[in-house]
């Protein structure tokens, strides 16, 4: 009696893009680094990781379209690292460096702030193909960890400058994780820079406004990072008010 060879059953071979995924996979690493550097106490360590985080996570996408390799697989990791390095590693940051004093009220604070950003992220998943591209609903979750992060970053570096500060410090890290938490799922609209065409031509004394703004974050960068996330997440409200004052639409 003959029996039927059995053959093995095929699978298909799942197979990623190395090159974007190795951006993604180098932000998701920056920000679980920023969070053990956190817990060592080394913050300021940590506010640059997620600076770092940031620059990986703006590159993954734009490499991914530079050379053809987008993929299901690379949009649900990015979204994944994002969740990481600007959702929980900016909470427990912000927690462990100020938050934690007010106990209760601190770590709730510190939840709605990752909190903030998986809603964030969801609904900027959910949405993609509807929304108006040169806008963001809500503040994106990398300039919210910015908001956090680059107060952590100036308040170690000029820690002497803001001695006069410092007993009000904690209640304005208090205010700035709930605002960046409270801003991302807001209905404000961001500007998405996605209309920024690096071919158009400018003026000569642009060049030179840009070295000099070089220049500046070169030497202060931690004050210019912090000054330029704080202008672009007031930006969204100051377009929301002169929206109502002129009695123009602003849903996202």
């Amino acid at each position: 009696m003959h029996h039927p060879i059995k053959r093995p059953l095929n699978f298909k071979r799942q197979s990623i893009y190395l090159l974007p995924n190795l951006f993604t996979l180098s932000a998701l690493f920056a920000g679980f680094y920023a969070i053990v550097q956190a817990m060592n106490g080394h913050f300021e360590q940590s506010a640059v990781a997620i600076f770092i985080a940031m620059i990986l996570d703006g590159l993954d996408g734009r490499v991914a379209r530079l050379t053809h390799t987008q993929s299901e697989f690379g949009a649900e990791f990015d979204s994944l690292s994002d969740m990481v390095s600007f959702g929980v590693a900016p909470a427990l940051i912000a927690y462990e460096w100020m938050l934690k004093d007010f106990g209760k009220l601190g770590w709730a604070v510190a939840f709605i702030y990752c909190a903030g950003a998986a809603l964030r992220l969801a609904r900027f998943n959910t949405n993609i193909e509807v929304v108006d591209k040169r806008w963001f609903q809500g503040l994106p979750s990398p300039s919210a960890a910015a908001l956090v992060a680059g107060l952590v970053w100036i308040g170690i570096e000029y820690a002497s400058d803001l001695a006069v500060l410092r007993p009000a410090l904690p209640y304005i890290a208090l205010f700035f994780t709930l605002f960046a938490g409270l801003t991302m799922v807001s209905n404000v609209r961001f500007w998405s820079f996605k209309e920024f065409h690096a071919r158009k031509t400018v003026p000569f004394v642009a060049m030179l406004v840009a070295v000099l703004v070089l220049l500046i974050g070169a030497s202060r960068p931690a004050l210019v990072l912090f000054c330029f996330f704080i202008g672009y997440a007031a930006s969204g409200y100051v377009y929301w008010v002169w929206c109502k004052l002129k009695r123009r639409p602003n849903m996202a």
